[in-house]
């Protein structure tokens, strides 16, 4: 997304350029006396006249350096006023480059130097005004704005980037919290530049600050399209899709409930298959009776599992490795005896032997969650680590729990 600094703003900046002179120095007639015509044209807005005026008065020779000064700025205030950009910007290089400037007026034209160059689409120029800006201490906000759009509307994504993370990060150290414009600039320029991990942290942000159904889905998009994510976590994929709205289609739900109970966790299945009947995904089209025999298939498989959880549970003690202990320790979780299930869960990843640990990790934090200890969960979720996605997910999952 693209934010601009609307007109009214862009010529308020440009205001901030010198103005017509007033002749306080006593200054030789041949160089006075036009300049005096030009000022008055000025005002009359007869800018052609007031800029013969300045060219008669500059071209007297063996000029002092007073009557240079004098001249530059008129001729600044004349080239500003009639829109013509390239003099304003020359006769302002002229006085900023002056001894006689102050410090504070040569950051003022600095300041209308990069909004003037920035109008006529001159980037380079607008961007190079602004980092003498910055250099002469100049602070206004909105020249930030105007040098990530200069880099942003000349194609330098990356550069753009940083220099809206450094606005973001001096206001955030001023204790602000960065508007939602700052941040969807910000994952534009990320996008654009194909920094994914940049993007996805400024998503991030956006979930947490200004939590939308939009951002939601740039995220978890991301996901679901990162080939580093492993396919193992498919079904946790449409866990957080479930939790944030963003499974809807009839297909989504029936493949989100066959994955739970092809994994063991048929109660998992059940809740699915409940939450597309609620929202009126299953049920009424003409897939109706498949999706009841599916539903009617899940209900028998999870009686089964909570019927012979006992047994299940003696095998997974048994077994050499800790996967099992995983899932009959979370199927007692989804039965209702949570502080058992958790306990069964701690011993599998205690006895190790797994295919993921933070796999492993991901889905204790999400049975304490479903068991309703929300400060638990949210410490074993920031134990998550790895790069296949399930620390993303764990991610996510925190701010999910941090919303209610």
């Amino acid at each position: 997304m693209t934010v601009r600094l609307s007109h009214a703003a862009l010529l308020l900046l440009a205001s901030a350029a010198v103005a017509a002179p007033a002749f306080a120095d006593p200054l030789r007639p041949e160089v006075g006396k036009p300049l005096q015509r030009a000022q008055a044209e000025l005002r009359k807005h007869d800018y052609a006249a007031a800029m013969r005026d300045v060219n008669v008065a500059d071209g007297v020779k063996n000029k002092t350096a007073d009557e240079s000064y004098v001249i530059a700025q008129m001729r600044a205030a004349v080239a500003q006023s009639s829109g013509n950009t390239a003099d304003a910007i020359k006769a302002d290089d002229a006085l900023i480059d002056s001894s006689r400037t102050s410090s504070a007026e040569k950051t003022r034209l600095l300041m209308a130097e990069a909004s003037m160059a920035y109008n006529a689409k001159d980037y380079p120029r607008a961007i190079s005004a602004i980092e003498r800006y910055f250099k002469a201490g100049g602070s206004d906000p909105a020249m930030h704005t105007i040098l990530i759009q200069s880099y942003y509307l000349q194609k330098d994504y990356p550069n753009a980037a940083k220099a809206q993370e450094r606005q973001i990060a001096q206001e955030e150290k001023a204790g602000q919290k960065p508007t939602e414009n700052q941040l969807q600039l910000l994952a534009s320029t990320q996008q654009q530049a194909k920094d994914m991990d940049g993007f996805n942290a400024t998503m991030v942000k956006l979930v947490q600050d200004y939590p939308k159904p939009e951002y939601w889905a740039n995220l978890i998009h991301g996901l679901r399209t990162n080939p580093n994510v492993s396919d193992r976590l498919a079904y946790d994929v449409d866990r957080i899709r479930l939790a944030v709205g963003l499974l809807t289609s009839t297909a989504d739900f029936m493949d989100m409930a066959e994955l739970a109970t092809q994994q063991g966790l048929p109660m998992q299945g059940q809740k699915v298959m409940a939450a597309g009947y609620a929202s009126g995904a299953l049920g009424k089209d003409a897939g109706a009776a498949r999706e009841a025999r599916l539903k009617a298939l899940i209900d028998r498989t999870a009686a089964e599992t909570k019927a012979n959880l006992a047994k299940s549970e003696a095998a997974a003690l048994a077994s050499p490795t800790g996967g099992e202990l995983l899932t009959v320790g979370y199927n007692y979780v989804d039965a209702g005896q949570a502080a058992k299930g958790i306990d069964l869960m701690k011993q599998g990843i205690a006895k190790g032997g797994l295919a993921s640990k933070d796999d492993a990790l991901l889905h204790l934090g999400l049975a304490e969650m479903d068991a309703g200890m929300k400060a638990d969960a949210i410490r074993t979720l920031k134990t998550v680590g790895g790069n296949d996605g399930a620390a993303e997910l764990a991610q996510l999952w925190i701010l999910q729990i941090n919303k209610h």
